[in-house]
């Protein structure tokens, strides 16, 4: 099946924050293979229209310098510092 390229950007946008949806999650709201938007994502990426600074696309070095960096903060700061990188959007 083919999508145009409006309905490619729109998906690809809910995978970015605030909205932040997971491939899965996409694939099932979308009704498109999760093949297909793992491709996309990685394209946009690849073409720098698409940021990988989430954790699903961190290294196992930068989340253990997340849990390193965050241990002796309150939860008030770590709410922040989760905020910055993407991983909480409220």
């Amino acid at each position: 099946m083919s999508y145009s390229p409006e309905r490619r950007e729109a998906v690809l946008k809910k995978m970015l924050p605030p909205n932040q949806r997971s491939i899965p999650q996409l694939a099932r709201e979308e009704g498109i293979a999760e093949p297909t938007l793992y491709a996309w994502r990685s394209k946009a990426i690849s073409e720098g229209r698409h940021s990988n600074n989430t954790p699903e696309g961190w290294s196992s070095r930068d989340k253990f310098s997340a849990v390193l960096e965050t241990a002796t903060m309150s939860q008030a700061v770590v709410a922040e510092y989760c905020r910055s990188k993407g991983i909480h959007t409220t």
